[in-house]
């Protein structure tokens, strides 16, 4: 079998209602599929978002990237997916987010080859299921407490809440009030997506100290080892790093410094689905641990991918965050179902979920090129 395509498709997916963060508002979820046609007729899909505060990609310059590495893809056979990352690093540096994209696709065209599920290409099942974090983040105090009650009553049993959109202070009081809401017996973490500056950061760990929280990601810059390590040795709250993470050495050095007790990882980021496993791997041996993440409004081709790398990791402590469920629409004819907020992994071929063509025509939309190179 060889491949014969690998195309890209930006679309613009309507969320549910805006995920307000600091520094970004989510209205629309701008990502970039990837369909890969084998000679066979076989399709893999893949997708990765754009996070250009994270990994620096936009939807343009995925669709680009993903374009000036289709040759090194075309014409292989699928099934080597280690030679076909090496292909794609040595054409390209850097572009994370559409090296995912490809490998993920690259990981369901097999799978659905192959009559085996996505997860059995990367390791042995760890779990059957996952808990899931319901995201909290509507930037409006009595609606975000409506939410968490609504998501607490619906089964879920853990929870992030968007921090680092207002001041500390006022941070501090809508996280203990939500955390008043959900009670003792949930995972809950606060996550400031680098809102803070350090003295704010301080701030807010002290303020809410015994709210509860089991975790505060990212509370100040990711470049910030030093601001990290302070906080970290500031307050009893465990700290995770979110946009600090985009390899193996960022995980090193983090523990190194005492900067993080554990991380957040994204295939953006990593680059792929092998990448996170790597980098769970890791974080088992060095006793941190694990949030697994979709970037906010992804569809469900990521959020299966996802739920597969779950499947397969040795720690997932800090659970795992699926954001198609925030869609208005996905691009899945029937989107990874979420029951009492666990999502349970899918043993069909491929991802296990069908995309639906009509849909992804629905929301494509056109982007301007250049050449990259």
């Amino acid at each position: 079998m060889k491949v014969v395509k690998l195309e890209p498709i930006a679309v613009s997916l309507p969320m549910r209602k805006p995920v307000i963060m600091a520094g970004e508002e989510v209205r629309r979820a701008d990502n970039v599929l990837v369909r890969v046609t084998a000679d066979d007729g076989t399709v893999g899909w893949g997708e990765a978002a754009s996070a250009p505060t994270m990994t620096g990609e936009t939807i343009e310059s995925m669709t680009a990237a993903i374009l000036h590495l289709a040759p090194v893809i075309e014409g292989r056979d699928p099934g080597d997916i280690e030679g076909a990352l090496v292909a794609l690093d040595g054409r390209m540096y850097a572009n994370t987010g559409a090296k995912a994209a490809v490998e993920i696709a690259l990981h369901d065209l097999v799978g659905r080859a192959t009559g085996r599920p996505v997860h059995a290409l990367l390791g042995d099942k760890t779990r059957e299921r996952a808990a899931l974090l319901g995201v909290i983040g509507g930037g409006d105090r009595d609606g975000d407490l409506a939410d968490a009650a609504r998501k607490k009553a619906d089964g879920y049993t853990a929870f992030k809440i968007k921090v680092g959109i207002d001041a500390a202070e006022a941070d501090a009081a809508r996280t203990r009030a939500i955390c008043r809401v959900l009670g003792d017996e949930m995972l809950i973490s606060a996550d400031a997506n680098q809102g803070f500056s350090m003295e704010a950061a301080l701030a807010f760990v002290r303020a809410v100290a015994d709210a509860g929280l089991d975790f505060v990601e990212q509370p100040v810059a990711g470049h910030d080892l030093a601001g990290m390590a302070a906080v970290a040795a500031a307050t009893t709250i465990a700290i995770g790093a979110d946009e600090g993470i985009h390899g193996i050495d960022d995980i090193r050095r983090h523990h190194e410094h005492k900067a993080a007790h554990g991380v957040s990882l994204k295939a953006i980021k990593l680059g792929g689905l092998r990448a996170v496993v790597a980098a769970g791997r890791l974080c088992d041996r060095l006793g941190m641990d694990v949030n697994l993440s979709c970037k906010t409004g992804e569809s469900s081709i990521s959020c299966a991918a996802a739920l597969h790398a779950a499947a397969v990791l040795p720690g997932l402590a800090w659970g795992l965050t699926l954001t198609c469920q925030a869609l208005a629409s996905d691009v899945a004819r029937h989107p990874v179902p979420i029951r009492r907020g666990h999502a349970e992994v899918s043993d069909g071929p491929g991802l296990g979920i069908e995309v639906d063509e009509a849909l992804v025509q629905r929301h494509r939309i056109a982007v301007a090129l250049r050449s990259v190179a």
